[in-house]
């Protein structure tokens, strides 16, 4: 057998290590690609959890759990349009006697029991009392029901479009809850979002406890408490969820005031 030479040995090592070098880059530009894939793919996460956080931000502060759209003496646009004259009068504090009032609302054939704060929210249920002394509500549609973050239904507006009021509007907040949270069964004054003074005869009823961060308002004038009746307004009405399948919009099952009464 010929001896080896020298030299072979010497190529053969110096290919074999080439070969080591080529194969250990490979491993380390697949790492770096798959590093920057994985950094690629975390930044995309994050813009989209801040987008959505900011989109559910500015939906909070600008619209607000029961928004309604316009009052007689509020614009709910940024467009200049002509303030329209207020037809009614806003019925005076007094008339709250500064007492808790008790009542119920019945809404389809759902009858749901309440109580009403005249001590912590004068203005609102004066102005409460005054509309079902009246009639005025009876008849008229809950127009607004929310399933997602929030669990309200909206009720109260003439035109059931969420445009309508009593002919005039009202504020400041009163009553508004410090921790921004709103307990199961809350009665609360809807508005305009970031308008204190855009209070009229829509008001929302807490199904389930929500959250709502305060706006330029300052949150949300909460009036009463209803005492009653929730189990059977959730089984007939809130858990049929909205008529467009969003967690914002009409009640599938169309919902009307049939009767109220305070004393």
């Amino acid at each position: 057998m010929p001896a080896r030479n020298p030299r072979d040995r010497a190529d053969r090592e110096a290919r074999r290590r080439a070969r080591e070098y080529a194969a250990k880059q490979a491993v380390h530009a697949q790492r770096r690609k798959r590093r920057r894939r994985d950094e690629l793919i975390g930044l995309i996460a994050f813009l989209v959890v801040l987008a959505l956080a900011t989109a559910a931000q500015i939906t909070y502060a600008t619209v607000g759990p029961g928004k309604p759209v316009a009052k007689p003496t509020t614009s709910a646009t940024a467009a200049p349009t002509p303030t329209p004259t207020p037809t009614a009068t806003v019925p005076p504090k007094a008339l709250s006697e500064n007492r808790t009032w008790t009542g119920s609302i019945t809404l389809d054939s759902v009858r749901l029991g309440f109580t009403l704060d005249g001590k912590a929210a004068p203005q609102a249920v004066a102005n409460f009392v005054s509309l079902v002394k009246k009639g005025f509500y009876t008849g008229l549609t809950c127009h607004r029901l929310t399933t997602g973050s929030s669990h309200v239904l909206q009720c109260g507006d003439p035109k059931g479009d969420g445009t309508g009021g009593p002919g005039y509007s009202f504020g400041p907040i009163e009553n508004a809850p410090k921790n921004q949270i709103y307990p199961t069964g809350d009665l609360a004054m809807a508005r305009v979002g970031g308008n204190a003074d855009s209070q009229g005869s829509q008001f929302f009823l807490v199904y389930s406890t929500s959250g709502f961060p305060n706006d330029a308002a300052g949150g949300y004038t909460v009036f009463g408490h209803v005492t009653s009746g929730l189990p059977g307004l959730r089984s007939a009405i809130t858990s049929k969820g909205t008529d467009n399948g969003t967690n914002d919009g009409k009640p599938k099952v169309p919902t009307k005031i049939t009767a109220v009464t305070v004393k």
